[in-house]
């Protein structure tokens, strides 16, 4: 140990250089996760000149150990003494800014934005500002992908030569010869348009927006077209017509999908950036075309901005605009052949009908909703189920129940019990949407059939939605509707469905509380302990255990107690076991 030759003070960075060399990629991982704890124990100066000038000649190593150092060195302002010394770490993270691994790249990035803040303005002059230069002008295309992300963060704090330095650097890099470097340009294109001035948006962004969105690589295209809705933001609205308009159309036509999906995919945004007019005029015609797009994706993408589309129109001419240009676009998507078409669709099309008011949503939407629901995609149908409550608020309970009712009844009794557990998992929701009469005249039939269902998951799944129901609509109404059906159960000749009832009480003991438990559904439980078939009566043990706790003492001695003890005693093993556990859960021993 170097405490026996006397110096203390280098134990921590020999500890850090022997685990640094370790074979053992973990403990290296490891040892790189503890370097603040070194870094303080070898107080500031010695961090300075002795551990940042280690790290950064020993930057060769697995990538995730150089992704933890890139994210250590992010937090390390005040270990190298504060602000005015934080120039020292730029050496150890422009080297991790230049290796091969996107990930550490990309992290050592975020760790140079991080530490710009904390320079000087001086300080990112003479420091911060050479080291973007040398990136951005390195042989590899490593470094001059990393150089594209700190343009933004250094240009608003420094000189007005250095700042026309950085946009030639920019503008040079938005033309380089790989196209990594012209992605990682057009990535960026729209936060650097963001801190430059208005002049300069002009004069040298909006050049770049045009070849960038023309470019032969579809992957830097799509990029250009994420910059264009920061770059309609900046601009007064005269000049979007001539400066961005024209390579938006071009974009929303492009050959290559990708581009297309990404118009789609950011239309709300373009079309709050570009105002009313525009939007009339040019977004309009383009987003019929995308939802009209040979490709299932971007159909998609443009399906699920269907209802942001139609709400952030002009309201004067908004529902013209609706009915006579997307309403025909929405029709066919219905029966798309892609079904994540037709899903995308179904989650937003029911916000339609807040939009264009009761006599459209009953005249043009509800066919839709009906086809839809009636989709043999599941995804579908349950889209629009759990989207009913809008349309509810529009044309009311009545006129739903006609239209949609029979198609959900139709879900529940289907012949897949996939289709019909969907359908389960949404009656709660259903339920607090329709209220208590409809349900019980519509519903409650159905979700008492359920509860005989020849598949386990279904009678597991209804038995935990007569709980939801019974919170939502109190116990009153379960004592009324609920209980009297399925204590009934407690007598029928299958087994199964006498196990069921069991389940049930379970599950509705503490919902239904002390009296109705008392009176109405123990003396069920204790009965069913003299069934034949074993497996009822361990439940019966086994249910006892669990509503025990809802009932009073005097019930758990006189009536519960006796049960138990006799079945404790019972021929079938598994009987005896969880009576006995019973007993001493409920400590009645």
């Amino acid at each position: 140990m170097a405490g026996a030759d006397g110096d203390d003070s280098l134990y921590p960075i020999a500890v850090l250089i022997d685990e640094l060399r370790n074979e053992d990629v973990q403990l290296r991982l490891n040892s790189i996760k503890k370097l603040s704890t070194i870094a303080l124990a070898l107080g500031v100066e010695r961090t300075r000149t002795e551990l940042l000038p280690f790290l950064t000649d020993t930057i060769y190593d697995e990538d995730e150990v150089l992704l933890a150092l890139a994210e250590q060195l992010g937090n390390f302002t005040m270990l190298v003494g504060g602000p005015e010394f934080v120039h020292c770490l730029l050496p150890p993270l422009e080297s991790l800014a230049t290796v091969e691994e996107t990930v550490v790249r990309d992290k050592a990035v975020e760790s140079l934005r991080k530490i710009s803040q904390e320079h000087s303005p001086v300080d990112l002059e003479v420091h911060f500002e050479p080291l973007v230069k040398r990136l951005a002008s390195g042989d590899w295309f490593t470094s001059r992908t990393s150089a594209c992300g700190l343009f933004s963060v250094c240009y608003p704090r420094v000189s007005s030569t250095v700042k026309a330095e950085i946009r030639q650097h920019f503008r040079t890099l938005c033309s380089d010869d790989t196209p990594m470097v012209r992605r990682a340009a057009a990535s960026k294109l729209g936060e650097f348009a963001k801190v430059l001035e208005l002049e300069y948006v002009k004069t040298d962004i909006i050049p770049l927006f045009t070849a960038l969105a023309s470019d032969e690589q579809d992957s830097v295209r799509l990029l250009a077209v994420e910059a264009c809705v920061s770059i309609a933001t900046l601009l007064p609205q005269e000049d979007l017509e001539t400066l961005v308009m024209p390579t938006l159309r071009q974009a929303a036509e492009d050959k290559s999908w990708r581009v297309r999906y990404m118009v789609a995919d950011k239309f709300s945004e373009l079309q709050k950036a570009v105002g009313p007019e525009i939007t009339k005029n040019d977004l309009v015609p383009a987003f019929q075309n995308l939802l009209k797009d040979c490709e299932a994706e971007v159909r998609a993408a443009a399906a699920n901005k269907v209802k942001e589309f139609c709400e952030n129109l002009p309201e004067d001419n908004r529902e013209q605009i609706i009915m006579s240009h997307i309403l025909p676009c929405v029709k066919e998507l219905v029966s798309d052949t892609n079904q994540h078409v037709k899903s995308a669709l179904a989650s937003v099309i029911m916000g339609l009908s807040t939009i264009l008011g009761k006599d459209n949503t009953i005249e043009h939407l509800l066919p839709l909703f009906l086809t839809q629901l009636k989709d043999e995609c599941p995804e579908v149908r349950l889209n629009i189920i759990s989207n009913l409550d809008c349309v509810n608020e529009v044309i009311g309970i009545r006129q739903l129940s006609q239209s949609l009712l029979p198609a959900i009844v139709e879900l529940a009794e289907d012949a897949k019990w996939r289709v019909r557990l969907a359908i389960i998992e949404y009656m709660p929701l259903l339920a607090g949407q329709l209220g208590v009469e409809f349900f019980d005249e519509k519903l409650n039939t159905l979700c008492m059939a359920w509860l005989i269902d020849h598949v386990y998951a279904i009678r597991e799944a209804a038995t935990s939605n007569l709980t939801k129901l019974v919170e939502k609509f109190g116990a009153e109404w379960a004592q009324n509707t609920i209980v009297p059906k399925v204590l009934g159960m407690a007598n029928d000749p299958n087994y199964l469905h006498r196990m069921t009832t069991l389940f049930c009480i379970n599950a509705l003991s503490e919902a239904c509380g002390q009296e109705i438990t008392t009176k109405q559904m123990l003396p069920v439980v204790l009965k069913m302990s003299n069934d034949q078939v074993a497996n009822v009566r361990f439940n019966v043990a086994k249910s006892l255990q669990k509503i025990g706790p809802v009932l009073d003492s005097n019930a758990l001695q006189t009536e519960v107690k006796p049960v138990l003890e006799k079945l404790s005693s019972d021929s079938d093993m598994d009987v005896k076991y969880f009576a006995q556990e019973a007993i001493s859960v409920l400590a009645l021993a």
